[in-house]
């Protein structure tokens, strides 16, 4: 299988200086770089590293894999956010999984051995939230063992997985959507445990309420057309 790693960045310029040289390139066969428009320095930064990076004609995560898909020559595809949440040494443990025939590998924050970035609150707002999305998902759809981080971004999805999700969603809820539609085709998920750091800049990540609100349309929407297909 060949295994190609997409770093997702949109002015991500202190994190891939801190993380870049940190991803261990010898356990993929391909690195690429997708790119919302960066301003900061970091498509040249890329340019000095000889890392090759295709630019999006619109914004959005969602289409970020898209572009991904189109542009990579993997069988299987990594995605890696290098904004601190994730750990580069991890890498390495997504292609034995995808080799034993799993369609979607998920690094997961929400079990044993695992870190989210905000076990040590007092309120965790965003893991509450996520584990709700996540409860209603598997209550739903899911039929085979229990997936414990629907929404978590690192993760990596087959090439044959991809074809058949149809995925539509443009922006953050483009992984739930995968989960979704995975539990309803009956694909295959695999999880292991990683450790969610924060970020390496001041920027916050998605919107919680916002965002909440587009994973709850899409859930909604999700179970109002399976409904309208008995």
């Amino acid at each position: 299988m060949k295994l190609t790693l997409v770093i997702l960045t949109y002015n991500e310029i202190h994190g891939i200086r801190a993380l870049l040289d940190k991803i261990p390139r010898e356990a993929v066969d391909e690195v690429l770089a997708v790119d919302g428009g960066s301003t900061d320095g970091t498509l040249e930064f890329f340019a000095e590293k000889g890392v090759t990076v295709h630019g999006q004609e619109k914004k959005g995560r969602g289409e970020a894999f898209r572009v991904a898909f189109e542009k990579a020559t993997g069988d299987a595809l990594l995605f890696f956010s290098p904004d601190g949440n994730e750990d580069p040494s991890d890498v390495p443990r997504f292609r034995p999984l995808l080799e034993q025939g799993y369609d979607m590998v998920i690094a997961t924050r929400m079990v044993k051995g695992a870190h989210n970035e905000e076990d040590e609150a007092l309120f965790k707002w965003r893991k509450w939230a996520n584990n709700a999305f996540t409860l209603m998902a598997n209550w739903t759809w899911n039929r085979g063992p229990f997936v414990t981080d629907t929404i978590n971004g690192y993760r990596a999805i087959t090439r044959a997985a991809w074809q058949k999700l149809a995925l539509h969603q443009s922006g953050y809820a483009i992984e739930y959507e995968s989960s979704i539609r995975s539990f309803k085709l009956g694909l295959r998920i695999a999880e292991f445990p990683t450790w969610e750091s924060g970020r390496l800049d001041e920027r916050e990540g998605s919107p919680s309420i916002k965002t909440g609100l587009v994973f709850l349309k899409l859930y909604l929407g999700e179970w109002f057309t399976a409904a309208r297909n008995r």
